[in-house]
């Protein structure tokens, strides 16, 4: 998760810088130094927006639902645990990720997810969708010195009232007397205010909200078939992509984790035993998860103060600023977030807490839907999303279809921009299906790092090379738009993704 530190000081150097361009209408000449760029037609522009705007709210409302599905099979597990219960709500969860990952190209704009006010970067998308989680200081976990070390799953502080607030790390994992985490500590008290600790600690490993969170406690760590954990060498014994050949049966959260029991100290009936503690915890997170991406949602309705004021241009200067915004959405998210720190840091590093859904094994959908954004920004479409997790957009009832800057870039003139980006877009799809494909087959991202797999013919080493160039040409395309702003955020990430083998700083 990259935390955002430069998008006020950019947008406002985009107005400022486009403000100095004039404020011209479509129908003015273009100034003598801007001859050789795409023109901007102010007409097509409005219904770029307007699309990207379609879009947002799409995805968004379809994110809502698909929790709202999420907390009816959280409700039938804590009712009624069994292991046909545990596996709906497993299912719930991936489907819920299905819409969420095409919205992430809103992220780095100053939009709702990251912005209460278009201004200040207060945003939600911390407490919905941030990582590295925070595990150990949710519930119990295993230990080792590669996989979980104290540098992967240690926490230097916390809001939560854990170990005095302090340090937790492998001294504390052994849950003794008193328990040193979220579901073994009765003292604390699970509500929506626990869950504002949230992203506090300096090494923002003290997680503990979002989809993340609700992941963990339905599947665990990823460990391997004989529950041990694993070292970085061994994850082909820990699968846990749904659907593989196969799929570990040992090492996944058991059942028992859920049902009612007795406390161990007085053999009696105790409402506040772990397993109801996690049900707790379950209902707490996916009621804040709805309750935020509705107001993520709502932020991009009709009339909503942000979608009115993304959409309405009445200058050239407007007008580039906002196309700056969507590129700055598809170029960061393309280069910085997703090559860099969702999978150079994992592959670099072989570090399987540092992929995005690391306990499920869904970092491959974590991949295809993201980029898949971007894909949707350029092309104004949006086919709705997967719920039968086949890998196939079968929930249509929110698809867009419309304007997008593909369009604009033709109805321009614009041939080869558009025709260079259209190219890039396809390479990325070719090598992140790629990914997707050895997933499902039972080689997920956490195996496809591995060190035996550290080389160019990587499938994950070439979707990185994809972005990073898929992202160069977001830049060149805003240079022909002249804007003279960068779109793709430099501190986004601390990794070179020309060569994804190298270290990230």
């Amino acid at each position: 998760m990259m935390k955002l530190t430069r998008i006020a000081t950019l947008v406002a150097t985009i107005s400022m810088i486009t403000a100095c361009g004039g404020g011209s209408s479509s129908s003015d000449s273009a100034s003598d130094d801007q001859d050789t760029g795409i023109a901007i037609n102010l007409d097509n522009v409005s219904k770029v927006l307007e699309t990207n705007a379609d879009i947002a709210y799409a995805v968004y409302s379809d994110a809502v639902t698909t929790a709202q599905a999420l907390k009816t099979a959280l409700t039938a597990l804590r009712v009624n645990p069994t292991a046909e219960t545990l596996a709906a709500a497993k299912d719930a969860w991936l489907v819920a990720r299905e819409p969420y990952g095409q919205s992430e190209v809103y992220r780095f704009r100053l939009s709702p997810i990251d912005s209460t006010d278009y201004s200040s970067e207060d945003g939600l998308e911390g407490d919905i969708n941030a990582w590295p989680l925070g595990e150990a200081l949710i519930d119990y976990v295993q230990v080792n010195t590669t996989d979980f070390g104290d540098d992967q799953i240690g926490v230097t502080a916390n809001d939560v009232g854990i170990n005095g607030g302090g340090a937790v790390n492998s001294d504390n994992f052994d849950n003794t007397s008193p328990k040193t985490n979220i579901i073994g500590n009765t003292s604390i008290v699970i509500d929506e205010d626990l869950l504002s600790g949230n992203l506090s600690a300096s090494d923002e490993h003290d997680v503990i909200a979002g989809y993340h969170a609700i992941e963990f406690l339905l599947w665990g760590q990823d460990l391997n078939n004989d529950t041990g954990t694993t070292d970085g060498t061994d994850r082909d014994d820990a699968v846990k992509t749904r659907g593989a050949s196969n799929l570990a049966t040992g090492g996944q959260r058991p059942l028992s984790d859920f049902e009612p029991g007795y406390d161990d100290e007085t053999t009696t009936y105790n409402s506040s035993v772990e397993s109801d503690r996690r049900h707790k915890y379950l209902e707490v997170v996916v009621d804040k998860l709805i309750a935020d991406l509705t107001s993520v949602r709502d932020g991009w309705a009709e009339g909503s103060d942000y979608r009115t004021a993304f959409t309405t241009i009445t200058t050239e200067a407007q007008a580039k600023q906002k196309l700056a915004e969507i590129l700055t959405g598809m170029g960061t998210l393309s280069e910085g977030e997703l090559a860099g720190e969702r999978m150079q840091i994992a592959f670099s590093a072989n570090s399987q807490e540092d992929e995005h859904s690391c306990f499920s094994d869904n970092t491959h959908r974590d991949i295809w839907l993201d980029a898949e954004g971007v894909s949707n920004s350029y092309y104004g479409e949006y086919a709705g999303y997967d719920s039968d997790l086949d890998g196939v957009d079968d929930v249509i009832t929110n698809a867009v279809s419309g304007y997008g800057i593909d369009d604009f870039l033709a109805d321009a003139g614009a041939t080869a921009d558009a025709s260079a980006l259209a190219t890039a877009l396809t390479t990325t799809a070719t090598h992140y299906t790629a990914i997707d494909t050895a997933a499902r087959a039972g080689s997920p991202f956490d195996v496809q790092i591995m060190t035996e797999n550290f080389n160019s013919d990587s499938a994950v080493y070439k979707t990185i090379v994809a972005l990073n160039a898929q992202a160069n040409l977001i830049a060149d395309l805003a240079e022909s738009l002249n804007i003279e702003t960068s779109v793709v955020d430099d501190d986004a990430s601390a990794c070179d993704t020309s060569d994804p083998t190298a270290t990230c700083d």
